[in-house]
């Protein structure tokens, strides 16, 4: 039987015979069958294999043909290292999330930005606005009494029976009375960790993981347990599990399997239903955010977490902010068995949400604009995030390193060895360009020299001299040596 990670050591084998020239590039590797047969493994793995060689950029797959090494089209530039997944894990590593927020917040506000690379959402070109312009038009010609009468108390009929049908694409049964309407998935998150744990209790995070996560964590009392997440693969199954048996309080596990922020890693298959079936073992509830999923570069849409659960032990979390109108704040859930729980919390916390916004939602969701609409962003967000990774790789200084996401709206760029990522912020934020500093995606300071880079925007001449800069302000920082 083949070991979890085997794939990992044959896509290993293969990275090297391309680094040292014994596969050369528009040189197609041995079909799948062939390796197979070569090394004595399961499809699964020698497609796992594949697809690992592909993500780090060293081959492409062509249809109907296999997979070719890529002919090099940028600088060369190493990837990010794969996490220590059984180094120690220490829960006590708790330092206030929200004093670093506050305080990034508050310098961004004293400097302005001409270019903000620090966000996770794609311009406004990318999104459609015209559509959406008209949807509402059209509610509000049709329907005036609906600014005038009350809501409906779960959300509007119309808008769920849409996302019940969408859910189908990520392998989700679910009725419309499945499903909450919150506002946004921050809402739907907040609402989830109330539902299953109280103060002082204990969740399982990435590490690193978006910092809206960890201020939730905080601002509710429960403490963050960070799980080392590779840039690749998402939480490591065997660090979580090795938590679970050692850490008794763990009340939930929180995660973003698909394209996750700030790592862009997707989560395979198999580590999804590993972690359902783990947590379903434990008893603990897993808060599942798929925020990002659809924002994919390959020809198949990422499946849910939740569709391995067989008992309603995953809290399925989605929103429109990053795929389709950030500016309607329009999240949903599927709460599964903490149904009932999450019904009191979301009325008594912020009662149900308008219906003018849900039902012009549901007019273009439920329409064939909206596929397009993903189709046209998905390429755009290809082409601006190649070309930002040919930037980095271009002008960034010796020592810099990414591992290129196959989808989502961010890269992880690791900087050189003691570079502080806080003061790299400071000093691009005095030029007018924005970044986060790795320091927010983590009550430790593991990643503080990595920055999280906004590729949701046009590679405009304006972009390209912001990253250019960016550049000079990283190789001017002096090094830091990290103590411990």
């Amino acid at each position: 039987m083949d070991t979890p990670r085997l794939y990992l050591q044959l896509a290993g084998r293969y990275r090297q015979a391309i680094e040292s020239g014994a596969l050369l590039p528009s040189q197609r590797l041995p079909s799948v069958r062939n390796l197979m047969r070569t090394h004595d493994v399961s499809l699964s793995t020698a497609l796992q294999a594949c697809r690992v060689l592909e993500e780090q950029g060293w081959v492409e797959a062509r249809p109907r043909s296999g997979y070719f090494v890529r002919r090099p089209s940028r600088s060369s530039i190493a990837p990010v290292p794969e996490p220590e997944s059984l180094a120690a894990i220490n829960p006590d590593d708790f330092v206030g999330m929200h004093h670093r927020i506050s305080s990034y917040v508050a310098k961004c506000a004293a400097h302005p930005v001409s270019v903000n690379l620090g966000g996770a959402v794609a311009s406004p070109e990318a999104y459609p606005m015209a559509a959406l312009q008209r949807a509402m038009a059209r509610v509000l010609k049709h329907q005036p009494g609906l600014l005038v009468r009350a809501v409906p108390v779960h959300g509007d009929p119309g808008f769920r029976q849409v996302l019940a049908q969408r859910a189908l694409e990520v392998g989700l049964q679910v009725s419309p009375e499945d499903i909450v309407i919150t506002y946004g998935c921050t809402e739907a998150l907040n609402l989830a960790l109330r539902a299953v744990a109280q103060p002082g209790d204990t969740i399982a995070v990435e590490s690193p993981t978006y910092f809206g996560i960890l201020q939730a964590i905080e601002s509710l009392g429960m403490r963050a347990l960070e799980i080392p997440a590779s840039p690749q693969h998402g939480m490591s199954v065997e660090a979580l599990t090795l938590a679970l048996h050692t850490h008794a309080d763990i009340k939930a596990v929180i995660l973003v399997p698909n394209y996750q922020n700030p790592l862009g890693s997707v989560m395979p298959d198999e580590d999804k239903a590993r972690i359902a079936a783990l947590c379903a073992q434990h008893a603990v509830p897993v808060i599942e955010d798929d925020s990002y999923g659809r924002l994919y570069d390959g020809p198949t849409l990422p499946r849910a977490l939740k569709s391995w659960d067989r008992i309603g032990n995953v809290i399925y979390c989605g929103s429109s902010h990053k795929t389709f109108a950030p500016g309607m704040r329009l999240g949903w859930m599927m709460p599964g068995r903490w149904r009932a729980r999450v019904d009191m919390l979301k009325y008594a916390n912020t009662r149900p949400n308008d219906s003018v916004v849900q039902i012009a939602a549901a007019q273009v969701m439920g329409s064939r604009l909206y596929d397009r609409h993903l189709q046209k962003m998905r390429a755009s967000l290809q082409q601006w995030r190649t070309q930002m990774i040919d930037a980095i790789a271009e002008c960034f200084p010796a020592g810099t390193r990414l591992s290129p996401p196959r989808g989502g709206l961010v890269l992880w760029v690791e900087l050189p060895p003691g570079t502080s990522s806080d003061r790299v912020f400071e000093a691009a934020l005095k030029e007018g360009i924005r970044v986060a500093p790795g320091t927010l995606f983590s009550n430790t300071d593991r990643f503080s020299n990595f920055l999280r880079i906004n590729a949701g925007q046009a590679f405009s001449p304006t972009v390209a001299h912001a990253v250019h800069r960016l550049a000079d302000i990283v190789a001017t920082q002096p090094s830091t040596p990290r103590v411990g």
